[in-house]
């Protein structure tokens, strides 16, 4: 079992009460983004409304959508615009279900209306406890990420299935980083599907706009990848819980692997742990996996590995 090192900064002083508003205004503009975004989708007939003539607007107008929300028009094309006060929780659930939100968009929509204390910087320090059963855990690949999706931890399995990330530098270990880098400019097919779930994802994690680290992580990534600009601003809001991650390995061959995500309780971190079905092919392999990396101090593994579905993504 492998851990990162562990950093961060705070700020205070005159700087902070500058800091709270500028999170405030960006709060209020996230907030009136993702509702237009949301209004977009929906179609009249989808709510009992007939469809028009000379309709322009892409899916309902604001009239309407404040009608089914039972709120003035003037007060939701401020909450568009970003402008008057936040919404009360009364309000964000009328919207909720006029717009006809999932869960997880929901709950995204109360955080920004709510304007919660700005959180701490995403933790690198993991729960002892979860060490120990990241050891104890030693007969399947697992990793610990935190809010911003950087690899905190990892198990000896892991290392054997994608390489030894303590040869990597911190920055590299960031899972989001791989999903977006250049090689996967292009991505397509399962490969885009696993880069929207993962950016609908960092978004149901309600740390933007206000974490520090994660807008720097958003901004980097606009700037530096055409798809996840893309992404982003579609404003898909998914929490992801599992997903089947197929991949190569150069020792065992064919994997598909199903990735279990489970929430640390207390801390903004999460254990990923990838099994098999008993009785298959794949778990045949994670089994001489296994017996791969208990015959060695470091698996017969190439430093760099070749980059495959499952090494490249979280």
């Amino acid at each position: 079992m492998t851990m990162a090192g562990t950093g961060g900064a705070s700020a205070s002083g005159a700087g902070g009460d500058r800091a709270g508003g500028d999170r405030a205004g960006a709060s209020r503009a996230e907030l009136g983004g993702f509702l237009r975004s949301r209004r977009a989708r929906i179609q009249p007939a989808e709510v009992g409304l007939p469809p028009g003539r000379r309709r322009q607007t892409p899916g309902l107008r604001r009239e309407e959508l404040a009608l089914l929300a039972g709120i003035s028009v003037d007060y939701y094309i401020r909450l568009e615009q970003g402008r008057g006060p936040h919404p009360s929780e009364q309000v964000v659930n009328a919207l909720g279900r006029a717009l006809r939100l999932t869960g997880d968009e929901h709950d995204y929509l109360l955080r920004l209306a709510d304007q919660p204390p700005a959180p701490v910087d995403p933790a690198r320090e993991v729960p002892a406890n979860v060490l120990r059963l990241l050891e104890r855990l030693d007969g399947f690949p697992a990793m610990v990420i935190n809010a911003c999706f950087d690899v905190l931890a990892w198990n000896r399995m892991l290392v054997a299935l994608i390489g030894d990330l303590s040869e990597v530098p911190f920055r590299q270990r960031n899972r989001l980083r791989r999903v977006f880098s250049g090689a996967n400019a292009a991505a397509s097919g399962n490969t885009l599907e696993l880069a929207r779930q993962c950016v609908a994802d960092l978004r149901a994690g309600g740390r933007y706009p206000g974490d520090p680290e994660v807008r720097r992580l958003v901004d980097e990534l606009s700037a530096d990848s055409p798809l996840f600009a893309e992404l982003w601003a579609s404003r898909e809001v998914e929490v992801r819980r599992s997903v089947t991650k197929r991949t190569v390995h150069p020792l065992v061959g064919e994997l598909e692997l199903d990735c279990e995500i489970l929430t640390v309780p207390g801390h903004d971190q999460r254990l990923l742990l990838y099994t098999a079905a008993p009785g298959t092919t794949s778990h045949q392999a994670l089994d001489r996996l296994r017996a791969s990396a208990l015959r060695a101090v470091r698996p017969s593994l190439p430093t760099r590995p070749a980059r495959t579905t499952l090494e490249s993504t979280p």
